[in-house]
């Protein structure tokens, strides 16, 4: 009888010391702040308290002059918090961890040291293949904002921006009502005796949500329609009240459309945004009617939608007043800078608790998942099937 073989050596059968986690090992973080160069861009990533904070956990940071004045926040504000101020944006792009809104330019990215740690918006539709390879050839690791999510699953600075998008929404629709070229002087609110707003918002996602809740408030009727029963629901259950709400049908949204005063778009695809207000059916809308596209980035939800700027953010069809500002928090700078650092702060200091982001990308799948550059490696697929780039898994190249 032949004794069985075991898989194991002799010295593998024998007890093993115990391999324990090595422990996180604190760093100290060296952040530079550009002055934002890109059109009507206005916001900055840290408020004057964020950097405070910072400076405070026993970090530098490393703010252009005049990065934060269209923001609202001065030189002197962050001086005082416990930055370093230069006017020299070379030395800032030098910085091994970079903090922009927008992402850099190419002239920006010759700027950039070798395997710097660059935060920012992606803005995917907007990049050109070389971006990508100039990341590369400085063996750039890049985080980007849209693309990190929370513990809860979500992406905390889509969700910020969203609010402030829907929010914004309706009080520009307020303004356009009575100041636009062809407004029809009606004032969005409930008055004693005067029939309300009527007000149709098509999408119920965060910023459908928050026009919603916004339009409500002024005291307006609206109708929410979105092709989803389960965001239909969520909607009503998160504002706590019944309002009329609908799938996306042409009969309905057409009537809707015909009777509204105000149509809000706020509708996104994979891709582009599908159109769903067709040129006949703005046709059929009021004189004076005002339609606010938010999804324009995307390509937009209306057919007769075109991109505006914050300097001339109107066109008029068909008598309908159109606003097709594709960056609408960049025109509220300081409430949108203030919710960006809310969000980017508690990450900064995680980052600098584990010892590095790549420390911290272990750690945390959500920063993991923000990840679209590592050491000039291309690791978001998404980005790979967009401009036929190869691609590795995050997963292979951190252990």
């Amino acid at each position: 009888m032949t004794k069985p073989t075991s898989p194991f050596t002799r010295a593998q059968l024998l007890p093993q010391e115990e391999t324990l986690e090595i422990a996180r090992k604190k760093g100290a973080l060296y952040i530079g702040i550009p002055k934002e160069t890109y059109f009507q861009e206005k916001r900055i990533c840290l408020t004057p308290d964020a950097v405070n904070a910072i400076v405070a956990n026993g970090h530098k940071v490393l703010v252009e002059e005049g990065a934060g004045l269209e923001a609202g926040f001065t030189d002197t504000a962050y001086s005082e918090a416990g930055a370093e101020l230069t006017n020299d944006t070379k030395k800032v792009f030098e910085c091994p961890i970079l903090l922009k809104v927008e992402p850099p330019t190419l002239e920006e990215i010759n700027l950039i040291k070798p395997k710097t740690v660059l935060i920012s918006a992606l803005q995917l539709k907007t990049r050109q293949k070389s971006y990508f390879e100039a990341l590369a050839k400085k063996k750039i690791t890049a985080l980007a904002f849209e693309f990190i999510k929370d513990e809860s699953n979500s992406y905390p600075a889509v969700k910020a921006l969203s609010e402030i998008a829907g929010t914004a929404s309706v009080l520009i629709a307020a303004e356009l009502m009575v100041n636009a070229e062809k407004g029809n002087g009606l004032l969005f609110g409930n008055i004693s005796g005067v029939p309300p707003a009527e007000v149709v918002v098509i999408g119920a996602g965060t910023v459908g949500e928050f026009a919603t809740r916004s339009a409500l408030g002024l005291g307006a009727n609206v109708k929410v329609f979105d092709n989803s029963l389960t965001r239909l629901r969520k909607i009503q259950a998160n504002l706590g009240t019944t309002f009329f709400t609908s799938t996306i049908q042409p009969k309905y949204l057409m009537k809707a459309l015909r009777r509204c005063d105000v149509a809000i778009g706020a509708v996104r695809g994979s891709n582009r945004s599908p159109i769903l207000v067709t040129e006949g059916m703005v046709e059929n809308m009021k004189n004076g009617a005002v339609i606010i596209d938010v999804s324009v980035d995307m390509g937009g939800c209306f057919e007769t939608t075109e991109m505006t700027s914050h300097k001339n953010p109107t066109q008029i069809k068909h008598g309908v007043v159109h606003y097709g500002v594709p960056n609408i928090p960049a025109r509220y700078p300081k409430t949108a800078s203030i919710s960006i650092s809310n969000i980017f702060t508690p990450y900064l200091l995680d980052i600098a608790e584990c010892g590095g982001v790549e420390n911290a990308i272990r750690f945390d799948s959500g920063l993991k998942n923000g990840l679209y550059f590592y050491r000039g490696i291309l690791t978001n697929k998404a980005v790979a099937n967009w401009f036929d780039m190869p691609y590795s898994d995050i997963n292979l190249l951190i252990f």
